[in-house]
This record gives C-alpha cells, structure tokens and sequence, in this order.
C-alpha cells in the first residue's frame, strides 16, 4: 500500500539496539534473541537488513555504549545509518539507501520504544512507507522516576498505539517475531 511507486520491497530497520540504549531494559535479552531471529530471517529471504546507530552528547560515537550489543553483527554489505535524532530518516541517507533497494515497507525493531521507535514509525509513514512494529522485538528503559509508566506498560502501550496506526494510501500495524513476513508488496 505504500504510496511510494515501484517501491515493493522490504526492509527490516534495526534501531539503536546498542549496549547503552538497552542495557537497563527489563526485557533486553528477550528482546535481543528476538532481533537477531529477525536479522537471521531477513537475511535468509535476501531482505535488505539496514542498522541504525544513535550518538549523542550522552551515547558519544566510539564508546562502548555506542557500539551494538555483542548478540547482533552487522554484515559488511548491510547499511549502518548514524543518526543524532530520534526519527531515524532526520538528517540522515536513509531515505537514499531505501530507495536504492526500492523498499517501500518497513519492518521496525529495537530501541526506545517511546522515542526513537515511535519517531521512526511516524517519520516512516509520513514519507510515504508502510511501517510495520514487530511486538515483541522492542525495549526501553525504565523512566518511571521521571513520571513515565513501567516499561513494560510503555512498551504495551506502543503496540497498543501503534496497531491501528494508518494513513492514507499508507499503514501502520504490528507483528510478532514468528509472524513477520518479509513478501514484497503489490505497489
């Protein structure tokens, strides 16, 4: 359904499941296994595995922090975005490297949930793609002693929100890691 033309790929989008993002997340090694069935997945179909990598004055480019959990390889050939925003097409060439695999649908998973997550998927469907929330393969941290729900509430929440999520000629929804499919769409 995406309104972008001849764009009938997919692509999973891998965000910020890097040892600082996740490190704190109640359900981080669930999570993890989960991405990396999804990565396991894509690359089985020959869908394009594009990794996203967040730095900020907090998660500095090189440290330790920065870098992906140790669970999670990105081959040489996949695209690594940097991104310093929380929607992951903001200031960077991801929008390029989509189009060049004329991906037109995207499979999201990752990290935070209430913020890079949900910027993603916003900023996905706003620019023309179908964008898809695996359920159960996103975290974040836990906010509560700013004011924000449980994690896991959050989480819950974000599925929730996002399951219904559509636009016009363009849709949201949510899967489950067993469920995604990686098929080409009918743009």
């Amino acid at each position: 359904m995406t309104t972008l033309t001849d764009r009938p790929n997919t692509a999973l989008l891998v965000v910020d499941v890097q040892n600082g993002v996740v490190a704190t997340s109640p359900n981080r090694d669930e999570v993890v296994a989960n991405v990396a069935r999804l990565v396991d997945h894509a690359r089985a179909e020959g869908v394009p595995v594009v990794w996203v990598q967040h730095s900020d004055e907090g998660l500095p480019e090189g440290s330790d922090d920065w870098q992906y959990v140790p669970e999670l390889t990105r081959n040489d050939d996949e695209p690594l975005v940097a991104k310093n925003w929380g929607d992951s097409f903001e200031n960077t060439d991801l929008a390029d490297i989509l189009a060049e695999q004329k991906v037109g649908r995207l499979v999201v998973c990752g990290a935070q949930s209430d913020a890079c997550i949900r910027s993603t998927l916003h900023g996905a469907v706003v620019r023309g793609y179908d964008a898809v929330l695996v359920a159960d393969a996103h975290t974040t941290e836990d906010q509560t002693a700013w004011g924000a729900p449980p994690p896991q509430d959050v989480v819950a929440f974000t599925n929730l929100y996002w399951q219904g999520h559509r636009a016009p000629g363009r849709q949201g929804g949510i899967v489950t890691t067993d469920a995604v499919d990686f098929a080409p769409t009918d743009s």
